[in-house]
């Protein structure tokens, strides 16, 4: 059984069992899970498709939108569903966030924080994110519970083959990242990468939602390996999408009054394949691609 085992608040390590040499993992952020334009159909259609492949999910921020509270100045009348128009408001978005995510919660491994969830600690003094998934793991019992990381952390996927000496444990370390700033009409976004990776070492990915475009690109660093050869190493750096699906028909709105596009929407796919190499040693090779709308 995949078993997920929290190292520190912001450090996850994902180990498969011995005898399975390939993972898949949905990638996915800026769910809004609880505006009205959240595209409920296609990350429901997500999920199941998740679960038929035996994947597992993580969360990368913005789980859900909290934007319609008392005192908050984002709120808009048009932004809240009916189920949530109450006096009890972020209660009811956790209890019917249990009960809509109930069937998915063995196959999530993380969900990890971003601004709108920080946003309501800063203004509201509650941890929804906790909340949600503490009564989760409670309500669904699942064998191996969700996760909680950090607004950034890293997410390690490790295999270990039977003959340790000959064969020793691999692992494929994703850096995440909710995100900051905007994402540019030009550039998407892609700046934040390349700073990032200024500060960051030893991933084999450098994954960033909230601007809620989607690309892939390669970034590609020279270092000495342990015996001074000269290597060369490839970081994956992802962005995934959002599930909220602000520019409509174009007609109007704050999306459409700041002069901002149609967004891409959905999450990736991490197909890790854990084998060997043809100098003996074990290898990785992930293949990333979009989900279908």
């Amino acid at each position: 059984m995949i078993q997920t085992t929290e190292i520190s608040r912001n450090v996850h390590i994902m180990d498969l069992p011995k005898n399975e040499t390939d993972c898949k993992l949905l990638l996915m952020s800026d769910l809004h899970w609880d505006n009205p334009k959240c595209e409920r159909k296609l990350l429901k259609k997500h999920l199941d498709e998740a679960k038929e492949k035996n994947a597992k999910v993580i969360i990368n921020g913005d789980f859900f939108c909290l934007m319609q509270g008392k005192g908050d100045p984002r709120r808009n009348k048009d932004d809240i569903r009916d189920e949530h128009n109450n006096a009890k408001y972020l209660d009811s978005i956790i209890k019917t966030a249990v009960e809509w995510f109930e069937p998915y919660a063995e196959i999530i491994e993380l969900i990890t924080y971003g601004n709108h969830e920080t946003g309501i600690i800063k203004h509201q003094e509650t941890d929804v994110l906790e909340r949600f998934v503490e009564r989760l793991n409670t309500v669904a019992n699942p064998k191996n519970k969700v996760n909680v990381g950090g607004y950034s952390g890293w997410f390690i996927v490790r295999h270990s083959r039977k003959n340790k000496t000959k064969s020793p444990t691999k692992v494929y370390k994703i850096k995440y990242h909710h995100g900051y700033g905007g994402g540019g009409p030009v550039t998407k976004g892609t700046i934040q990468h390349q700073r990032e990776m200024n500060k960051v070492q030893g991933a084999d990915m450098l994954w960033m939602g909230h601007v809620h475009e989607d690309y892939e690109m390669t970034y590609t660093y020279e270092y000495l390996d342990h015996q001074n050869n000269v290597k060369h190493k490839d970081v994956c750096m992802l962005r995934t999408a959002s599930y909220k699906e602000e520019y409509q028909d174009g007609y109007g709105g704050f999306h459409i009054e700041r002069g901002r596009p149609v967004k891409p929407m959905g999450g990736r796919w991490l197909d890790l394949k854990f084998g060997r190499s043809e100098n003996g040693g074990t290898v990785v090779k992930p293949l990333t691609y979009k989900t279908l709308m």
